[in-house]
């Protein structure tokens, strides 16, 4: 029997607690009907282009795990062929964690989060950087962003899957909300210009030619 995808993140001690707990029938099934991905689907690189920014995990050889985020022009991480991403990595804070995990334990994870429609995307693999590819860095480079680029990241896609929606609280980036902002503002000023028309009284000479006109009209 071919080993399901999902096997990367269900070792057997998962599944013994997905067992315990109930979960595990359910996992199974999902596993017949072909389980997870282990290719760029056009899905998979629609969400991806959207992207500005995902989180990179590494560990040491002995386990020691280490999350870092990392962030940039929206569509930043690249798809190079259906099993392969890439990202240029800016200039930071010279800590290089993740760069010394990679060269003794290349097994690596991104987790990406579209805040908006409330979904996040689980990919596991294999991560390793890349110096001195001149070309491989100009492709990864966008000339409108002002960052430094000192090397690309290669990731070599073993399995990914769309994660549960639950308690994922919506969150709108500048970009995301200024249109509707916008829209909002120039409907609060509209409102108030009528609001002002209304309450505005009628000129004092107009008020007395009607008084006057009332006063002969007495008489």
């Amino acid at each position: 029997m071919t080993q399901p995808i999902s096997d990367i993140a269900f070792t057997p001690s998962v599944k013994a607690v997905q067992s315990r707990l109930g979960s595990r029938d359910g996992y199974a099934r999902m596993e017949e009907r072909g389980g997870w991905n282990n290719q760029v689907t056009p899905q998979l690189a629609e969400f991806l282009a959207q992207r500005d920014s995902f989180y990179l995990g590494t560990a040491t050889a002995d386990g020691q795990p280490y999350i870092q985020h990392r962030g940039g022009p929206r569509g930043f991480l690249k798809v190079l062929d259906d099993r392969t991403l890439a990202f240029a990595d800016f200039s930071g804070n010279k800590q290089y964690i993740s760069m010394g995990n990679l060269e003794e334990n290349n097994k690596a994870a991104l987790f990406l989060m579209d805040y908006p429609n409330r979904t996040r995307i689980k990919i596991w693999g294999r991560a390793e950087a890349i110096e001195g590819d001149a070309e491989l860095m100009r492709s990864l480079t966008d000339p409108g962003y002002s960052a430094h680029v000192q090397r690309v990241f290669l990731f070599h896609i073993e399995a990914w899957d769309v994660n549960c929606r639950q308690h994922i609280v919506p969150r709108f980036t500048e970009k995301e909300s200024s249109p509707r902002i916008l829209e909002l503002t120039h409907r609060i000023e509209e409102l108030e210009a009528s609001l002002r028309a209304y309450e505005t009284p009628e000129p004092t000479s107009t008020i007395k030619r009607d008084d006057k006109r009332n006063e002969r009209n007495k008489s």
